[in-house]
């Protein structure tokens, strides 16, 4: 299936393929809407690959950064206006741009299905459990045919073989990363590497 013959459910969006992009379009910087298109079709590879509804990674892999550019204050609001967890205060645009944006998605955008809202909401620090659909996105904002860093190559060929481990790698590689800058660690990004990457080390060995 290409991209241009979907044609999106309407209880799964109330906006044609063509309508979304364009508003991603004017949402994002050139630079960030083509990693957008990127992860998509890479978001629509390993639907394909895994069995997962193709429609719901397209809107998934489109949306991820939909709020990546808005400024700090509109995250804020939210986070007070929805009463979301007052630790997410604490961070920045990094976290909010899945956790909160994923408010925006539903309001802005008209998104209302879970499984897609919860694959934004992790694609950043993931969780314990994650459905495919939010595996198949955080692995595919990360292994990005745009993405140019040592490991990504590790990263593709072991998430063509394993999603789940390639969650993992992900997850390890994230979080030894922060913690080689000094950065702080978002407590459910803790979580994810405790839920994933023992598992996948054992069955590794």
């Amino acid at each position: 299936m290409t991209k241009h013959e979907l044609e999106y459910q309407e209880h799964l969006l109330p906006l044609t393929r063509e309508e979304l992009v364009a508003r991603l379009r004017e949402a994002l910087s050139p630079k960030r809407f083509a990693h957008v298109c990127r992860v998509e079709q890479t978001a629509i590879q390993l639907a394909e690959q895994n069995g997962v509804d193709v429609e719901k990674a397209s809107i998934a892999g489109l949306c991820h950064d939909y709020a990546k550019q808005r400024p700090d204050q509109d995250f804020i609001d939210v986070i007070h206006a929805k009463q979301m967890d007052p630790d997410l205060l604490n961070y920045g645009n990094a976290i909010w741009h899945g956790v909160v944006g994923a408010e925006m998605i539903k309001d802005e955008l008209g998104v209302g299905d879970e499984d897609i809202l919860n694959a934004i909401r992790q694609h950043t620090v993931g969780s314990n459990y994650m459905t495919k659909l939010a595996q198949i996105v955080y692995m595919a904002d990360y292994i990005e045919p745009g993405r140019d860093f040592p490991g990504v190559e590790a990263a593709r060929q072991i998430t063509a073989q394993d999603l789940g481990a390639g969650v993992a790698y992900q997850t390890q590689h994230t979080l030894e990363y922060l913690i080689h800058k000094g950065q702080p660690v978002y407590p459910q990004t803790l979580v994810t590497y405790n839920a994933w990457v023992p598992k996948y080390q054992k069955e590794n060995h």
